[in-house]
């Protein structure tokens, strides 16, 4: 039995924002520093009130739409967020509720920006055991709630969206292989280290991040995952269609890209148009490169994301 992918979708907020922009909004920026540190010329932003639930409800619409699915076919929801409405309900209920199911397993995933691939991952071990038969698994985040606008090395890196997909337990070959880890000695590299007490913000209520750690942190476990998935499924890395990586910057994908000898027109990226959306960002891009034809059906595709934890996680699967 395998956990095979029917369908996709995605949804960014409002018109894009470059980084000039950004810049006339009075933020110390240009075009020229955020592009060649990053690769990022715009990122879409929620306007204010906007929440992930809302976000992650028009992709799931969407990837549910493709599917051919309704949403009562449905016994597992699970959400990767970050950036979750409320404290609970859980914005996997929150969707569920305004989808119109009921009964199925809702919960959210924490794992930052591999929350997608450690959410996928999930998904993929409750069809295969059997115990479920149609999943949907959506990446959903407004990041610009806790960004610090002030902060330039931090603010212009990000945006908000959601990208989701429909699972379903299948003979035909699907998802191949996943991995899931995570080192929380490496905490103090990108965290936001605040929360609600007594009513009150206590702590940083702001996105921190030590860029050159993160660099170097996620290049390398981007690299080892990609090839332990490969490794599980039988699959050299060189035989796979299309990596999929974290969209965080363009220098940490072709890095990871070159690392595994992955030629760089079978990598897909959109950070340039989407900045860092953290788990929505690959969704978002498998959602872009399916509607686009790039990804045909009977092609291998390669999905990793590393975020703070430090987690990270990747998928194997035949489209």
């Amino acid at each position: 039995m395998f956990a095979r992918l029917i369908g996709t979708g995605s949804y960014l907020p409002g018109e894009p924002v470059s980084n000039n922009d950004l810049a006339a909004r009075g933020i110390d920026t240009n075009d020229e520093w955020i592009v060649t540190r990053t690769g990022i010329r715009s990122r879409h932003l929620a306007t204010p009130g906007a929440t992930s639930s809302e976000l992650g409800l028009i992709a799931a619409q969407r990837a549910l739409e493709m599917a051919g699915v309704s949403a009562g076919d449905l016994d597992l929801i699970i959400v990767a967020t970050s950036t979750p409405d409320f404290i609970f309900p859980s914005t996997a209920c929150l969707i569920q509720g305004n989808l119109g199911n009921k009964g199925a397993a809702a919960f959210d995933v924490q794992a930052v920006c591999a929350g997608f691939t450690y959410a996928l991952g999930i998904a993929e071990k409750f069809i295969c055991s059997g115990s479920h038969k149609r999943a949907l698994v959506i990446g959903a985040e407004v990041f610009s709630r806790i960004l610090d606008w002030n902060d330039r090395g931090t603010c212009v890196l990000f945006g908000d969206g959601a990208g989701a997909v429909v699972l379903e337990a299948s003979e035909e070959t699907g998802i191949l292989a996943t991995a899931m880890h995570a080192d929380g000695s490496q905490n103090g590299i990108l965290n936001v280290p605040g929360q609600i007490c007594g009513g009150q913000v206590t702590g940083d209520p702001f996105l921190r991040m030590d860029g050159q750690a993160v660099f170097k942190f996620a290049v390398r476990v981007l690299a080892d995952i990609a090839e332990e998935v490969c490794l599980a499924a039988n699959c050299a890395t060189n035989d796979v269609d299309w990596l999929i990586p974290h969209q965080a910057n363009i220098r940490i994908i072709e890095a990871t890209g070159k690392r595994l000898g992955i030629d760089r027109s079978k990598v897909i990226v959109s950070v340039d148009r989407h900045g860092n959306t953290s788990a929505a960002s690959v969704p978002l891009a498998l959602d872009e490169a399916v509607r686009d034809g790039r990804i045909q059906r009977g092609q291998k595709v390669l999905l990793e994301g590393v975020g703070g934890g430090f987690t990270w996680g990747a998928a194997l699967l035949e489209f």
